[in-house]
């Protein structure tokens, strides 16, 4: 899970180097030019951009910029390199999806922002003096390239660019394409003469920035390169590699570079997570949980947590928690809080990630999953799958409401899909959902409980391990009982009304019994089904099994698997498992 940065042969560079007294004049200089372009900027708002929304129907590309995140392979430049990537991951979170209007000038600096550390940015290299030193926001003159690179191809106007000095080895300014750009008076403006939306991705590997217009319009236009120029400026030197070590600026390194590290931010404390991250795991890589409850996996060495208690108030919920889609609806916050503090806790270093589905979406949309390579921890179906299947069986069944009584913001099911689709893997011991994701599909193996001390006694009542709602199979299981006369022990909370197992015999487990006594089969049809866990315990137990392929369990003895919505299936292994 992480960024394999090998070393390289280092180069000895000999040049003028910068003193002092030549850095104390460089300070003065910017320093006054930034009180000049804060003066000339006084009173004057920058132009708001706002987002474009899924149905803004901006998918016509007008030009797209691809540049390598990883760009220096020399083990020397590898924490200036974690630190130029955490820069991007949060210039590209205040940029992507926003729309430049025509005659609204766009400014780098002033949408961007300050690079500060308050603000998640990190050391990285910065040109200064005819060197790449560390300097807070380094790094930053790779989106601004591709900014002026993607301007340039769709024919905006430039109002304000700055060329490189020096040539940055692998940089646009090798081919006079290149925007320089320095808090607050160097800057990239530019004015799109038709509406575009601005892209800005990472991905594990390169920067992509697009423009994108709403139709094809007018053809790109091409500005003329400086190549010849450019040919002529002098390579810049990187103070991580350079061998003059006698210059005030050098950087004294000790000890190992570091490679990256991987983190495990983790909710569901599933028996097989907490399994996989205990093997997965090195000592240098973090851990972030979701509450405070903690998994026995000691010996991490950092230890993220976001404590709910205090805040959940804040975020919706009352003393008397609210049930059903205003639940969900409070849940779905709590975990956007969850993963924002989580998100800010990533340090640059972490080049990998093995990330919860519940925080998936959010993570995603934060953008600090962003130049990282991440697998997913599934514990249900992706939400458009899952609320696809909600859909068809409310459209077939109408008087069963709760198929229909909660359904993600189209946004979130829209970040998880994108995510999904960007993971190196999903990581999940669920037969149904690893059928999804193929050969991108790490499939872990259900972690069986123990076989009772002493076997259930033999009967002939099916356990319905619910709850009664119609996603679990409930008004399934109910007609079939009534066909054949069955006894039923309905075991969870009964969501549907009063009065749903009304007119069936009904034999709720003794007091001090274990729920599987007399119990000749437990039985699931669902829809959909996360944790199977009643059912593996019935199986350790010897206790037949009906369940449908959404339960998650692959074939086995003891387990009879029926056609999800199947009357007659179910009714038929039912009555072979009670005159069993």
């Amino acid at each position: 899970m992480t960024a394999l940065i090998g070393d390289a042969p280092r180069r000895v560079v000999r040049r003028p180097q910068p003193t002092r007294r030549s850095q104390a004049i460089f300070e003065l200089k910017a320093t006054l030019l930034r009180a000049r372009r804060t003066t000339l900027e006084l009173g004057r708002a920058p132009p708001r951009l706002a987002r474009a929304g899924a149905a803004d129907g901006f998918d016509r590309l007008v030009a797209r910029s691809v540049t390598p995140l990883w760009s220096d392979s020399s083990l020397a430049e590898t924490a200036m390199q974690f630190g130029k990537v955490q820069n991007l991951r949060r210039a590209a979170a205040a940029l992507d999806g926003r729309v430049l209007t025509p005659g609204a000038v766009f400014s780098f600096w002033r949408h961007v922002g300050r690079a500060t550390p308050g603000r998640g940015f990190a050391p990285g290299r910065m040109l200064r003096e005819g060197c790449m030193v560390a300097a807070v926001g380094g790094g930053l003159c790779q989106l601004s390239n591709a900014l002026y690179d993607v301007a340039l191809g769709a024919g905006c106007r430039i109002v304000e660019r700055h060329a490189h000095s020096h040539r940055v080895p692998g940089s646009a300014a090798a081919i006079g394409r290149d925007a320089t750009v320095a808090w607050n008076y160097v800057d990239l403006r530019f004015e799109a003469l038709r509406p575009l939306r601005l892209s800005v991705e990472l991905n594990a590997r390169d920067l992509v920035v697009s423009l994108l217009a709403r139709d094809a319009g007018a053809q790109p236009v091409m500005a003329r390169s400086a190549a010849p120029l450019a040919a002529s400026l002098r390579e810049a030197a990187s103070c991580g590699s350079c061998d003059q070590t006698d210059c005030h600026l050098h950087e004294h390194r000790h000890g190992a570079a570091l490679a990256g590290r991987a983190a495990f931010l983790v909710d569901e404390a599933w028996p097989e997570f907490a399994a996989h991250v205990a093997a997965a795991r090195r000592p240098e890589d973090a851990i972030g949980l979701a509450t405070a409850r903690r998994w026995s996996t000691a010996g991490f060495a950092e230890v993220y947590e976001a404590r709910l208690p205090g805040v959940l108030r804040a975020l919706g919920w009352r003393l008397t928690a609210p049930q059903g889609a205003a639940r969900r609806s409070a849940d779905a916050r709590t975990t956007a809080w969850i993963a924002a503090t989580l998100a800010r806790r990533l340090a640059p270093d972490v080049t990998g990630a093995v990330v919860a589905q519940s925080l998936l979406p959010e993570l995603w949309r934060s953008g600090a999953l962003g130049g990282r390579r991440f697998q997913v921890l599934m514990t249900r179906l992706p939400m458009r799958v899952l609320q696809a299947r909600l859909d068809a069986a409310f459209a077939v069944h109408p008087d069963r409401p709760t198929l229909a009584d909660y359904r993600a913001d189209p946004a979130l099911a829209e970040a998880e899909a994108e995510a999904l689709a960007a993971a190196e893997a999903v990581i999940t011991p669920h037969a149904e959902i690893a059928a999804l994701f193929g050969e991108r599909a790490t499939r872990l193996d259900w972690l069986a409980p123990a076989a009772p001390a002493r076997a259930p006694r033999p009967g002939q009542v099916f356990a319905f391990p619910g709850p009664t709602v119609a996603r679990k199979g409930a008004f399934e299981l109910r007609d079939a009982a009534r066909r054949l006369a069955a006894t039923l022990r309905p075991l969870g909370a009964e969501l549907e009304g009063p009065g749903f197992w009304s007119g069936l015999a009904l034999d709720p487990p003794a007091a001090g019994a274990s729920w599987l006594d007399g119990v000749c089969a437990v039985v699931l049809p669902a829809l959909a089904e996360a944790a199977p866990r009643r059912l593996l315990d019935a199986l350790a137990a010897g206790v037949p099994v009906i369940a449908t392929a959404a339960c998650g369990l692959d074939p086995r003895p003891g387990l009879t698997l029926v056609p999800m919505g199947d009357a007659g299936a179910l009714i038929a292994a039912m009555a072979t498992a009670g005159s069993s």
